[in-house]
């Protein structure tokens, strides 16, 4: 079916014979209006009449180059091929009718070059549709052309394909762009996920902090008490030692208004007496200078603040190292275990924060 069709098509407009189709000397055939428009582009000087060649002249087969002379009739003297016109009438009856109705064509543009010529044929050499006159006498007569059907089939496979590409394309790149999006998703989720743990390791350092610093108070408080109590009973000593003089000293100035030296005599040996005794403070306790002085619980953060300070996040090679949890111990023996991935130059830098010394069981001196 193919190859008739193409036996049928005329080699100036690449269509289907349009009749009248005549034949020329040499066995090749034209439309009429196609041999008409070749003959006068080879005989432009040549009179016309209603636009159609009527005197004689040459011009050359399109097909085989051969040299065609007309008479005086000039196009119309040639012969019609009524062969072919019965082919296809009858390839149009059998064929063409059987085919579905073809949408309504759309009119087909002009050759800006040649007026009043369809732009019917694609040069495929320069890759643009153009018109018959275009190739037998135009800029495109050394040119090879194919009908525009088979380029347009051809370029719309092309174009279909070309968007089938491309929506697959779309689809990939919307799917990296949902990717994307996942991630920045993720990403956030992430950093919500770190930021929560970041606040539990520093709550849980503010934590060991504050019951470090509880029980370091728990320790000055108690050596406090301790001191303020022993100054307490020791005041409470001196104040009945003072008591005691002062009643023995009331009943020696008593005992010296006592008029009778007899009476006088007999009270003032047991006065004198207490009285030496009352001044004999040497089983009174003294306080130690600088017994108030508590010093030695004072503290120093100089490495736990540059410990602080170089408080990051946590490298690959710590990680590979610090697989298990870190134990410290504080002043006074006692472990307190740690998160893994707690600081590790913080735990490094924790000296005991109190002085190793127990609490303070010094009493005053007793004088001499």
């Amino acid at each position: 079916m193919d190859s008739l069709e193409k036996q049928l098509i005329c080699p100036i407009c690449l269509e289907t014979f349009t009749k009248p189709v005549v034949i020329l000397p040499c066995q090749h055939n034209l439309c009429r209006k196609c041999a008409n428009d070749i003959f006068q582009s080879s005989n432009p000087y040549l009179p016309t009449r209603g636009g159609t060649a009527a005197s004689g002249g040459r011009f050359r087969c399109p097909s085989c180059r051969h040299e065609v002379v007309l008479d005086r009739h000039g196009v119309y003297g040639l012969q019609r091929n009524l062969l072919v016109e019965n082919i296809i009438d009858m390839y149009k009856q059998e064929y063409i009718s059987s085919r579905p109705s073809p949408e309504q064509k759309v009119d087909q543009p002009i050759c800006e070059v040649h007026e009043d010529e369809k732009i019917n044929i694609y040069c495929v050499t320069c890759s643009v549709p153009t018109c018959s006159m275009c190739k037998v006498f135009g800029a495109h007569k050394d040119c090879e052309v194919a009908p525009l059907n088979s380029i347009y089939q051809t370029q719309k496979t092309e174009l279909s394909d070309r968007i089938a590409m491309m929506v697959g394309n779309n689809d990939r790149i919307q799917g990296i762009i949902s990717q994307l999006e996942e991630t920045c998703r993720s990403i956030e989720e992430n950093g919500r996920r770190q930021k929560s743990k970041v606040c539990e390791k520093f709550d849980h350092l503010y934590a060991i902090l504050e019951d470090r610093k509880r029980e370091m108070n728990v320790k000055v408080n108690a050596e406090q008490e301790e001191k303020l109590n022993y100054i307490r009973r020791l005041t409470r000593k001196y104040g009945d030692h003072l008591e005691s003089m002062t009643k023995i000293m009331e009943t020696g100035i008593q005992t010296l208004e006592e008029p009778e030296m007899a009476v006088f005599l007999q009270n003032t040996k047991p006065l004198l007496q207490k009285i030496a005794e009352a001044s004999n403070t040497s089983h009174l306790e003294r306080v130690e200078r600088g017994y108030e002085n508590m010093d030695h619980y004072s503290v120093s953060f100089k490495r736990e603040d540059r410990a602080l300070r170089n408080i990051d996040f946590a490298r690959e090679d710590d990680e590979e190292e610090e697989d298990e949890d870190e134990v410290a111990v504080d002043a006074d023996g006692r472990a307190w275990q740690t998160a893994s991935g707690e600081v590790d130059s913080l735990n490094e830098a924790l000296p005991p924060l109190l002085p190793p010394q127990p609490l303070s069981t010094r009493r005053p001196t007793t004088s001499s």
